[in-house]
């Protein structure tokens, strides 16, 4: 799902002037409740890309190698959940979040300053542990570690910058 932060779609951008007025933004932002964005795993604002950034050289991951992560991640998760008649990290109920989705004391002190700072719901307490549980799983990973978490928390951001 895409969603712009105002009418014209340049709120925020680095390389266009934004033609809205504040009450537009308001009134456009308002369009979209919070407890709408709860339901949406991740959140990721995606900013322009400036012409002489692709002129340059630089080596990126091959989708090749992107997919074999992404296919050894989705092995992890088909036996870690062979018996739970699931399939992915995404279908986890909250009990399977508990039997699943462990945090050691760093990532779990992450989380909580997480949520003093953003004042996340329970639904994005268990849409963040989801997310990460899968960021392990494409590091190859069989615990959730701080990286995971904080990589997590990143993805649900953005809800706070524009509406929170």
């Amino acid at each position: 799902m895409l969603i712009h932060p105002c009418p014209c779609g340049y709120f925020g951008d680095p390389y266009h002037e934004c033609t809205c007025s504040e009450s537009s933004i308001e009134k456009y932002l308002s369009k979209i409740s919070n407890p709408l964005l709860d339901r949406i795993d991740i959140h990721t604002e995606v900013m322009p890309v400036d012409y002489s950034d692709l002129e340059k050289n630089i080596k990126a991951e091959s989708s090749k190698n992107i997919k074999k992560r992404v296919d050894e991640a989705r092995k992890i998760q088909i036996e870690r959940y062979r018996n739970e008649g699931i399939y992915s990290n995404g279908q986890l109920s909250s009990k399977n979040i508990k039997k699943y989705c462990k945090l050691n004391s760093g990532a779990e002190k992450i989380m909580k300053e997480a949520f003093k700072k953003f004042k996340f719901s329970a639904r994005s307490y268990n849409k963040i542990l989801k997310v990460a549980r899968t960021i392990a799983d494409l590091d190859g990973e069989k615990n959730i570690m701080e990286k995971h978490v904080l990589e997590a928390i990143q993805y649900r951001s953005l809800d706070k910058k524009y509406w929170g």
